[in-house]
């Protein structure tokens, strides 16, 4: 078992933030929804060819295959968020991204937090020359409140 992992379960977490992004349909309705589509697409299709009009299958299939690529992109991402977790000594983020795993971690009394100038700039976490966009799945409008949330969550392990 990783040190980290000890730390985790015996450090009680002071603030747990988990966001994610916001999803209408689960993965089961998003297959319906496809195979739907490919089945209306296709009797179609179907039909015109059996009336001579033979070029409109193949461009079906072109049409079905740019759309099951565009939802395959879209279920990588279904399930991305971003978790950030204050302990006593440390400030810990676990960001998901296409089914890969990336963490930070920093000493909460030395981290800076950086708004955009502009309400589409992501936010940063900022420490030691090290620096992590954070809020990435939070609405624009949010994102101050939460970086004032973060900081003022941050000035009581100081």
């Amino acid at each position: 078992m990783e040190r980290s992992a000890l730390l985790t379960d015996a450090e009680p977490v002071l603030k747990e933030w988990l966001m994610k992004r916001n999803c209408s349909a689960s993965p089961r309705q998003f297959v319906g929804f496809f195979v739907s589509l490919a089945l209306f697409s296709l009797a179609i299709a179907t039909l015109l060819l059996l009336n001579g009009a033979w070029l409109v299958l193949p461009f079906t299939g072109i049409e079905l295959f740019v759309v099951g690529v565009a939802f395959l992109i879209y279920a990588r991402h279904a399930v991305d968020y971003e978790r950030i977790r204050l302990f006593q000594n440390r400030l810990l983020i676990e960001q998901m991204n296409a089914e890969e795993l990336t963490q930070f971690e920093f000493n909460p009394r030395w981290v800076r937090i950086e708004t955009g100038a502009a309400p589409r700039d992501p936010l940063k976490i900022v420490s030691r020359g090290q620096s992590v966009q954070i809020g990435l799945h939070l609405a624009q409008h949010r994102r101050r409140q939460f970086a004032a949330e973060l900081q003022a969550w941050i000035r009581r392990c100081a």
